[in-house]
């Protein structure tokens, strides 16, 4: 056996008995204390209420299931987060680099603006200083009668059901609450700027002599960015996207300062306030945040991959 293979072999056991021996010194110092340890808990009765789950939920639900319903909300709000925030990036990264002096200020000023301020502020600033400060539900900002907007939320038709005013609120369509909103936003906003830096980077990472080529062969400013420019920033483009990406995912996180029902404010916060059990939550928790992680960075490298195997092949 050679003997770098070795010296990573016996590593990755020191290490292992390490994490053995923290484990068990944990459980050791838990036990004496009389606090409770395990993963029983998760399929005791939860007996809260949660205000969005994509799946079926009572207050008599279990903890396992309030861990899904955190992770289903939080797939939803990063999967649409990262989609959303690529187009508007894309488009401001491009503008930026526009011919046209007010499209590539104001793309600029959105790029510094929302480079320079917290993610945390911009969710505040969303939450409570526009979405709270909406009408009531019975005077609604309407549209067509069939959407509706209050500081309750958004309210827009879905399979064939239309929200309509029963009371002091909606009922039918699809009712989506304003933490959804102000956290969507504030990420979409926030990582596009982000995004449009790298965009443009890229774009200017392509050599001259392959716009002149383009605009040679009679393509419009459009075909060469679709057919020729962008193509080939792709391979300066996706390591960084891919940092964004894990990024706002992970930053998906602060949707606990508005109550958002995400795997960190459910799972990690209420569940743990009602169990005690930190160790085995965050443990899990982090666990999970590292699966999706990994699965973004997985599917990104098999893109730039492919990407790369087309440009050669195209050469």
């Amino acid at each position: 056996m050679r003997k770098p293979l070795l010296i990573q072999i016996v590593f990755a056991l020191v290490i292992a008995i390490g994490f053995g021996w923290a484990a068990l010194n944990v459980a050791g110092n838990l036990e004496r204390q009389g606090i409770a340890s395990g993963f029983g808990f998760l399929s005791s009765t939860a007996g809260f209420g949660i205000i969005s789950s994509l799946i079926p939920w009572t207050e008599t639900s279990s903890y396992g299931r309030a861990l899904v319903v955190g992770l289903l909300n939080t797939l939803l709000v990063s999967s649409l987060g990262i989609v959303l925030a690529t187009i508007l990036g894309v488009a401001t990264g491009v503008a930026r680099l526009s011919p046209n002096w007010l499209l590539a200020k104001v793309a600029g000023f959105f790029v510094e603006l929302m480079r320079n301020l917290p993610l945390l502020l911009i969710i505040f600033f969303l939450y409570f200083g526009v979405l709270r400060l909406l009408p009531s539900p019975s005077e609604s900002l309407s549209l067509g009668d069939v959407i509706f907007l209050n500081n309750r939320g958004l309210y827009v038709p879905w399979f064939f059901s239309v929200p309509e005013l029963d009371g002091f609120d909606f009922t039918g369509g699809l009712a989506i609450t304003p933490e959804f909103i102000a956290l969507l936003a504030a990420l979409v906003l926030y990582t596009a700027g982000f995004i449009a830096e790298i965009v443009r980077g890229g774009i200017l990472a392509v050599p001259p002599g392959q716009r002149e080529a383009a605009l040679a062969l009679g393509l419009s400013r459009t075909q060469m960015l679709r057919m020729v420019i962008l193509p080939q920033a792709l391979r300066a483009i996706v390591p960084p996207l891919t940092s964004q990406y894990l990024n706002l995912t992970k930053n998906s996180s602060l949707a606990a300062a508005i109550g958002y029902p995400d795997l960190v404010q459910v799972f990690a916060g209420t569940v743990l306030s009602q169990t005690g059990q930190a160790v085995e939550i965050i443990a899990i928790t982090m666990g999970v945040y590292l699966i999706i992680s990994l699965l973004i960075a997985l599917a990104m490298n098999i893109w730039n991959e492919r990407t790369r195997i087309i440009e050669r092949g195209a050469a």
